[in-house]
């Protein structure tokens, strides 16, 4: 019985190839598409389809005529296209082809003598099917500064355009995604690719039973999963719509591929693996992840769509819609359609927080300023992020629509009434002045008013006011946080629910981090002594009864918060767990206070103990909160610090500005300190902990925490250390707890998870590690773990166990609960261990020539080790050194104790070598490689010694290294070229000729007249031609040489029965070799 391949051709590549061709791409071989762009490897457009499809698609409407675009401006429109300001950078080179390519460009041309600018267009965007779609593999592009080559394993063409790249991986290798999205981004550094990813708007990785996708230099971390959502009204319809599409997945999976596709496809390099796909044909197959993907994004009206209407660079970013964002767009277009008693329907949009709300809003703007069917659309989008206004204008250029920011009350009151079309941006105060200023209602039904959370007034009493002004206006609100019981009436005027994406679906899409919490109002339990003895300092001159008036104030929660004493031992716990826990890897925190005056004493505490840099944001001075305090005036010490502020920043935008983005972008602050500011869209990833000392409830309470819950490299959790007491030691349900209690407990699952819940998992990671041992018997001998290491696949799992271990139990030792009530004994075996283990990874990741990539978590694991494993610095994984350094390498070698692991080092070391070499020699490579595995197969079997183990590696590392062979015959001492040519005959004549003499010569003469073909071919005055191995007449010639030779002189002289197809096959080969070694 045959079993499945899972060689990436056979599994993702050409079924991908497949797919596409099913979904309206039309094929090109690597030879076609390097012909359609000149054969040359630096251009990347296919330039006659570009130039067919500009003639095809544009036409000039004049006085009733339809004209063609002179030809001097398709030249000219190609031109701009090409003429990317890579010199910008990548970011701004991306965005300027994408606003070409969605904007198209302004041309001149005079028609019957009248002279006018008009817009050619790459794409057809409204007509999708008047486009044309190309798919090609391995599309090889000259690397920026270099000979070198990239070659992206398929590529997606509109009108000519490479759209969109996608790189395959076989699913049995080890985070076979994570290998695809790195191939990604190392494509698109500086000495990479970028003139061809420049004009990629979707960049896809996949493997069988996975994928993901992203736009251009997107971190691995921000990468997305896409999961289809259906239609309908209930679960009922939609569980129906769901097995309607499934059921056409299934046979447009199953659909017969067209002779001339399929005669196409495995004409070329695929030749070697029709027959296994004709079988496969020939039944069933079931539809993999990867084919769902391919059908989500890149069937070509969806893959215009979502670059058209679902990309925004956002602050230098580029962004692609996910799932979640693509559907409720998508929703709310199908529903504002309708209008019903004159008005349209709203309701509410539920993505929590993190997940991308604003620009969900700033796309859905979009999506009804282009909807022709809308006219004169007014839409007005209320938020708290003056920082939206940028990003919402540029991203209407495409929609030629002027974006308008209301300065005032009265202004958007004015633009409200007026007769033109508008895309208006205001915050929420000056919207509720501007309904309050309208004199008579707005009856239009065309306003749409989009609302941020920021203030929830779309449920509290002013909606009353918001129909009565604008009456048949349709109403979206978006919210983070789920709806409290009392609101839920209203929002169902508003048209309900449209959409939702709660906390639990977010952290599964990898879209936000879950939040860990810890209580630590321990600090709060009162002191008598210490209390005491502050009270009597500051109630000295105080009667009898205001003394007692004030100790009523001082056992309240919020005035024991202040107190200096308790405000100390909270500044001194947060640097100390800060500093511990986070500093210097890139990780943020933020510190809520209860009032201005707290968060300067905070701050000033901080600054003195000197562990932590801070900074503070607040509001100015304001009359109404100047109370005397136990502090002195406060309202004077706010006025002094404001004063310092305005001094050095100018202006309260400018300071609260110059803070975010000092936090966001540099070292230092490491903390900020707040008090309301910031509590609600703020959104800096790196902030990763959030320190509470005030009361926070409802709907605050769950915006605050969400702060921390951003996408950011190496950030497994957000945490919220709370000294208030905010929500008690979270051992029920959320909204059991008085500050959430109006809220439903299904709508809350998954927003905080205790952290003792993630450090109850610790004795069973450390079970799961040690496991991994249990065959060792004596557990002190440090070489027994090292030799059981030996097996690769058990050593990738040694390395997975111990990073979760590690991760885990920094966790642990950051919170309080655990290392205060865990027994000191448990602790140190605890840290003991970890310190074995991640000393033994690095002895063993020299030991075997891993290159795992712990850069991800390397930083966090050595704050665990610098902080509590108090023992020598554990060796970090280094560079591995090369064996032709003969100086390092022997020193290397010298550290490890006893002949096998010095063994293991070289053999690893040869291994690695041949592995990178393979190509230049790969029968002489190949023959090493199988030597030096029977060599360790022997030694794992103990058939040799440790010493003879060490003996063999060692000479088969210098065999490696001067490239000698015994077996070499004399002719081709000193030819090197040649010995690869013969090593690659004498393999494929080893199971036609018996006689090893004869094999050998003619092996030689074949070799040497071989290696002369190509001297002849290829060199010019003994150089390589420029680019001759991109030469297609000069590789043709080479093959027909190379075949008439192996027919005359091998065939039909020695009559050794040679296929066709072997002969073509080691004359590749031989090509190939030669393609390595003369670049």
């Amino acid at each position: 019985m045959e079993t499945p391949s899972f060689l990436e051709d056979h599994i993702s590549q050409i079924p991908a190839l497949q797919f596409l061709q099913k979904v309206d791409y039309t094929y090109l071989t690597t030879e076609e598409a390097l012909e359609m762009r000149g054969g040359k490897t630096t251009a990347v457009l296919l330039e006659g389809v570009l130039r067919e499809q500009l003639e095809s698609i544009n036409r000039i409407t004049y006085k009733g005529e339809s004209h063609e675009f002179a030809v001097s401006n398709i030249k000219a429109g190609i031109q701009a296209l090409k003429d990317v300001p890579m010199q910008e950078g990548y970011m701004a080179s991306c965005e300027y082809v994408y606003n070409l390519l969605t904007l198209g460009k302004s041309l001149e041309q005079s028609i019957e003598g009248d002279k006018k600018s008009y817009t050619l267009q790459y794409i057809n965007w409204q007509e999708w099917n008047k486009n044309v779609f190309h798919v090609t593999e391995e599309y090889s592009v000259m690397r920026a500064a270099s000979k070198e080559h990239y070659r992206p394993d398929i590529v997606l063409f509109v009108n000519g355009i490479p759209f969109c790249i996608i790189e395959c991986k076989r699913s049995d290798i080890k985070e076979p995604l994570h290998q695809a999205i790195s191939q990604h981004l190392r494509n698109q550094q500086e000495d990479g690719i970028r003139s061809l990813y420049v004009y990629a708007q979707l960049c896809l990785s996949i493997a069988t039973n996975q994928g993901m996708y992203a736009t251009n230099a997107t971190p691995e971390k921000f990468w997305a999963q896409w999961e289809e959502k259906h239609p309908g009204k209930d679960k009922h319809e939609k569980e129906v719509a769901a097995l309607a599409y499934r059921k056409q997945m299934q046979a447009l999976k199953n659909m017969p591929f067209q002779p001339a596709q399929r005669q196409k496809l495995f004409s070329g390099r695929y030749a070697y693996v029709r027959q296994h796909f004709e079988t496969m044909e020939q039944v069933e197959v079931k539809v993999t992840k990867q084919d769902a993907l391919l059908h989500s994004l890149c069937r070509p009206q969806r893959l215009l769509d979502l670059v058209y209407s679902f990309i925004v660079f956002d602050g230098g970013i580029k962004k692609i819609a996910r799932y979640q964002q693509y559907f409720a767009i998508k929703k709310i277009r199908q529903r504002v359609h309708h209008l019903e008693g004159g008005k349209r329907q709203g309701g509410v949009i539920w993505h929590t927080q993190g997940s991308g709300k604003s620009l969900t809003m700033v796309m859905l703007a979009q999506a009804i300023a282009m909807d022709k069917s809308i006219r004169n659309p007014k839409i007005v989008l209320v938020t708290d992020r003056t920082d939206l206004d940028e990003q919402i204008s540029n991203t209407f250029k495409k929609c030629d629509i002027l974006v308008e920011r209301a300065s005032t009350g009265k202004d958007l009151a004015d633009k409200l009434q007026s007769k033109s079309d508008a895309v208006i941006t205001t915050i929420i105060n000056k919207f509720e002045k501007a309904v309050q200023n309208l004199k008579n209602p707005l009856t239009s039904p065309d306003i749409f008013v989009l609302i941020d959370e920021g203030h929830r007034t779309q449920y509290g009493t002013f909606n009353v006011k918001m129909l009565q002004a604008l009456p048949n206006a349709c109403f979206i609100a978006f919210t983070g946080t789920p709806l409290m019981k009392k609101e839920k009436s209203t929002a169902v005027k508003f048209g309900g629910i449209i959409d939702d994406y709660p906390v639990t679906k977010a952290v599964e899409d990898g879209a936000v981090v879950p939040i860990l919490y810890e209580g630590r109002h321990a600090f709060q339990q009162v002191n008598e002594k210490a209390i005491d003895n502050f009270f009597q300092k500051v109630s000295e001159t105080l009667t009898d009864y205001q003394k007692v008036d004030l100790k009523k104030k001082f056992s309240r929660a919020d005035q024991l918060n202040q107190a200096e004493q308790k405000m100390y031992a909270i500044a001194w716990d947060i640097s100390q767990h800060y500093r511990d826990n986070w500093q210097g890897k890139g990780f943020k925190g933020q510190l809520v206070c209860p009032s201005k005056i707290a968060a300067i004493k905070y701050k000033e505490f901080l600054d003195e103990i000197g562990l932590v840099s801070t900074e503070l944001v607040i509001s100015g001075p304001d009359d109404r909160e100047g109370e005397d305090s136990a502090f002195g005036k406060s309202q004077d010490r706010i006025k002094q610090f404001w004063a310092k502020m305005m001094n050095e920043h100018n202006t309260p935008e400018k300071y609260e500005k110059n803070i975010i983005s000092r936090y966001k972008h540099q070292d230092e602050p490491e903390i900020i300190i707040v008090v309301d500011k910031l509590l609600t869209g703020f959104d800096a990833p790196n902030n990763t902990v959030m320190y509470i000392t005030r009361s926070l409830k409802e709907h605050k309470l769950l915006q605050a925490i969400a702060r921390v819950n951003r996408l950011y490299p190496g950030k497994d959790f957000g945490f919220v250390i709370d000294y208030y007491g905010i929500l008690g030691h979270l051992d029920e349900a959320l909204n059991l707890f008085s500050g959430l209690e109006d809220f439903d407990e299904e709508e809350l699952a998954g927003t905080l998870t205790n952290i003792t819940e993630e450090v109850k998992k610790l004795p069973q990671r450390y079970s799961e590690l040690w496991d991994i041992f249990k065959a060792v018997p004596n557990k002190r001998d440090a070489e027994a773990y090292e030799d059981l290491l030996r097996d690769e696949a058990l050593r990738s799992t040694f390395y997975d166990k111990l990073s979760i271990f590690a991760r885990t139990l920094k966790i642990a030792l950051s919170s309080l609960e655990f290392v205060t009530k865990t027994d000191t004994k448990e602790v140190d075996k605890y840290k003991d261990d970890a310190a074995f283990f991640l000393r033994l990874r690095a002895s063993v990741t020299q030991r075997y020539s891993d290159t795992v990539d712990f850069k991800q978590y390397e930083g966090q694991i050595q704050k665990l080790i610098d902080k509590h494993i108090q023992t020598d610095r554990v060796e970090t994984v280094v560079e591995l050194v090369n064996i032709f350094d003969k100086e390092k390498f022997d020193l290397e070698v010298e550290k490890a104790i006893g002949d096998a692991a010095k063994a293991d080092r070289i053999a690893s070391r040869t291994a690695k070598h041949i592995s990178t070499k393979m190509e230049e020699d790969p029968a002489f490579y190949k023959k090493f490689s199988e030597m030096l595995k029977d060599t360790i197969r022997e030694y794992e079997e103990k058939r040799i010694s440790e010493a003879e183990y060490l003996k063999r590696a060692k000479e088969m590392m210098e065999a490696v290294l001067s490239h000698t062979d015994s077996d070499i015959p004399e002719q081709l001492k000193g030819k090197e070229i040649a010995r690869a040519y013969f090593g690659l005959c004498h393999e494929y004549l080893t199971a036609k000729v018996e006689e090893l003499a004869k094999r050998k010569d003619i092996s030689v003469s074949t070799a040497l007249a071989i290696d002369a073909i190509m001297n002849n071919t290829i060199l010019d005055s003994g150089k390589p031609k420029i680019d001759w191995h991109k030469n297609k007449d000069l590789l043709g010639k080479l093959n027909i040489d190379i075949g008439d030779f192996l027919i005359d002189e091998v065939r039909d002289k020695y009559g050794i029965q040679l296929s066709f197809g072997e002969m073509d096959a080691l004359a590749e080969k031989c090509i190939e070799v030669a393609k390595i070694r003369y670049k």
